[in-house]
């Protein structure tokens, strides 16, 4: 294991809490969350992030970053637009939100530098990423390499879940003993159903987000078989 101080960008969803629960493992306990606020509908994982962060990281910072719901009309930040799976921009998936992924490294960059973290770890994941561009591992390598050079301070930025299914992910966090926490103390429902537990968690249980979440733990159940 190796001792050094990490951030984890923590959404409050399955995938970042995953991620949290790796970083703890893979660095030891000088792991730190940073949590954004967006404008995004459902605030519900604002504090499921703090709640996973109180129990599992050193600290945790939260971040307003209102103007992405200005610049884009998505799914995730206006009620007016239908949640599906195109309709957004360039015909991708209406809960696309342009530019997210990109200016999250970019801050937590600024964030994690002059306080001398250089691992970043985030939850971006191909198999499973729902058609976003900027969840494919040639768009983390160069955001590495860009963040890099322009603060001059050698960043790596892990990305733990990049090649695994959803079932996979949950048998990560079963191996890492946080199976239970991811259940039940993430959110990641487009409808913003936190009412509704099952057996993979809470949720409207019809969303794109709540099918493949269910279809991955029912994947996770069958290989334990």
């Amino acid at each position: 294991m190796s001792k050094r101080s990490s951030l984890v960008i923590l959404s409050g969803g399955q995938d970042s809490a995953t991620c949290l629960l790796w970083a703890i493992k893979e660095f030891g306990d000088d792991v730190h969350t940073l949590t954004f606020d967006y404008g995004q509908k459902h605030k519900i994982e604002l504090e499921c992030a703090e709640k996973l962060s109180k129990r599992f990281a050193k600290s945790h910072r939260l971040l307003p970053v209102s103007s992405l719901k200005d610049l884009a009309k998505n799914a995730l930040t206006d009620d007016s637009i239908e949640i599906k799976k195109d309709g957004g921009f360039q015909g991708l998936p209406s809960t696309f939100v342009p530019g997210r992924n990109a200016l999250f490294l970019n801050l937590a960059a600024a964030y994690a530098a002059p306080r001398g973290m250089r691992d970043l770890v985030i939850g971006t994941c191909e198999t499973d990423y729902s058609g976003y561009p900027d969840c494919r591992k040639e768009f983390i390598d160069s955001m590495q390499k860009s963040l890099s050079l322009a603060m001059d301070f050698d960043f790596t930025i892990h990305t733990p879940l990049m090649f695994l299914s959803k079932g996979q992910t949950f048998k990560l966090a079963s191996d890492l003993g946080g199976l239970k926490d991811v259940v039940e103390n993430t959110h990641t429902c487009y409808q913003g159903n936190h009412k509704d537990l099952h057996s993979w968690g809470y949720g409207c249980g019809e969303c794109p987000a709540c099918e493949l979440r269910r279809n991955g733990f029912e994947d996770y159940q069958r290989s334990l078989k």
